[in-house]
Formats: C-alpha cells, structure tokens, sequence
C-alpha cells in the first residue's frame, strides 16, 4: 500500500470512532416486556441486540457461525430449520408474541394457533433495508416497551457517521464487497444491500456499478474482477474452506491488481441478510481491516 500518512487512520482515530459507534447499550429488559419468537434471523438478531426477552429462534447452532454477533442468551430454544421449523417446541416454550417477516410468511396461520404474530419486512425489492431496518428496530422496541430499541437505532447512525469521518482521511478507492462460491465464481452486494448501504453512508464508494435487488447477484464469474483494477477486494464469509484455498493458488488471482498490491480484506463472518446488527458489524469489520491495511 502507498497511501501517505495523510491518508492513513491512526490506532487513536481507530479507538475514537469506535468509542463514539458504542454508547454504553445495555440488553436491560422491561420488567413486563412480552417473551418473544422469531423464525426471522435479522428480527431475531434485533431482538437480542435490544435485549428483549427471547424464548426461541431458528438454526441457533448456524447463526452463532454465521451472525456471530449478538450473542445467544443462554435458555433460548432452537427451533430448527427456518423453512421447517419445531412448532411443538415453539408451542412448549409458550411465547407471548411471534415475530415474523416476509420471507416466512407462509407459516402465519400456523404460528397465530401458538401466539399472536406481528410482521415486518427489511428485504423488499425496491427498498432500502437499512431504512427498514429502523423502522423495524423502532417498532418492536415500541412493542415490547424497550427504549433501547431507540437507543440502538441512534448508537448505529452515530458508528456509521463516526466511520465517515475516519475513511474521509483514507485512500478513497472503491470497494468490492463479495462472498465466494466456488474458486471460479462469487455473489457480489450493491449498492441496495445492506453492506452497500454501509458503504454510502460512511463515505465509501462501492465499485460494483450495477444493483443486485436488495441483496446479492450471484453467480458471478471471477473474470469481472479484471475490471476494477483499483477496487479493494473484500470478502465476506461464510465461504467454503476449499474455494478460498483454491483461488489462492490461481495464477489469474495471483495478477490480480488488487491482489498483487495487497488490497484484499479477508473480514469474518457477517450474516448477509441481516439488520441493523449486521450493518454495525460490517463497519466495524470493515474499518479494522482498511485501518490496519492503512497503516501497515
């Protein structure tokens, strides 16, 4: 990397930004706050994220792999698959209220015999989902009677416009945020992701020029990589273990502008279709990455 110190961001800048994104946002539950379930990963990251109190979730083995972040209180029942979920063991853990989305929305009339559902939607063609994230976020903190619903929409625009001010000081190259599939081919997110959002709102240009309806296109070869010669290369796993080490022994990789100067960032997992957690947990990925890689 060649970018002067100028256009560098400081260990001290680093641990500001991050100072100004982490509030003090404690999961402190209201002493009536309904126990909820969701078969939705993004509400379900949401509700722990805001401290709700959660009786169960989907797939809670995959989504510690994949989400990581926020952590999984202990006592949450494991649901299963998302597209076939236990309902005897939702009906046993006895949730006062159900939360659901678009993409389940088949088992409404099942769940409704269990408990009261209420929906949401942060991945509709056409719309932004960090905006729905809010919206979301804000709604069921209302719902559930948790001010820390507000309180984690405010502390994540405050991380996001931290990180603004901290890439305006890097090398202001284009990003390429992808995630493999195989050796020869990746998904790739635009600008109407939610990693893509995360791009525009902390300054950040993303060097994929073309949309991917709200979440990724895929799959796409690994030739088009020889178009953004300037782009950092960021992926995003999870990606499988063999594609990555065989990329790495490509002789097309290996030329690779981007690869050649060092400009690719191996970041940990993030859940691609998740809200408001997710999009904090990219940024923050992200600026380490790009901090450290600044620096170095």
């Amino acid at each position: 990397m060649t970018a002067t110190n100028a256009h560098m961001l400081s260990r001290r800048q680093l641990l500001a930004m991050a100072a100004a994104g982490a509030i003090g946002l404690k999961p402190a539950r209201a002493a009536t706050s309904p126990r909820v379930a969701t078969l939705d990963w993004a509400i379900l990251e949401t509700l722990f994220a805001i401290g709700a109190d959660v009786v169960a979730g989907t797939e809670l083995l995959q989504f510690r792999d994949v989400a990581v972040t926020p952590a999984i209180p202990a006592g949450v029942a494991d649901l299963g698959l998302r597209g076939t979920p236990n309902f005897e063991v939702l009906y046993a853990v006895r949730p006062d209220l159900i939360f659901n989305s678009n993409f389940y929305a088949w088992a409404d009339d099942r769940l409704r015999l269990i408990a009261p559902v209420e929906s949401h939607a942060v991945y509709q063609p056409g719309a932004s989902p960090y905006r729905l994230s809010e919206e979301m976020t804000l709604a069921i903190g209302e719902r559930l009677g948790l001010p820390t619903g507000r309180a984690f929409v405010d502390a994540t625009r405050e991380k996001l416009e931290a990180y603004r001010l901290g890439f305006g000081k890097g090398d202001h190259r284009p990003i390429l945020p992808i995630n493999l599939g195989d050796a020869r081919h990746f998904r790739v997110f635009g600008s109407d992701s939610m990693f893509g959002e995360v791009l525009a709102r902390t300054g950040l240009t993303n060097a994929w020029p073309e949309l991917t309806s709200y979440s990724a296109t895929a799959p796409v070869g690994i030739e088009r990589l020889a178009a953004m010669p300037e782009a950092w290369i960021v992926l995003i796993p999870p990606h499988p273990a063999e594609a990555l080490a065989e990329l790495r022994q490509s002789a097309f990789w290996k030329a690779l502008p981007p690869v050649k100067q060092r400009r690719v960032l191996l970041l940990d997992s993030i859940n691609p279709y998740g809200a408001l957690p997710a999009a904090g947990r990219f940024a923050d990925l992200l600026a380490g990455g790009l901090t450290r890689a600044w620096n170095g």
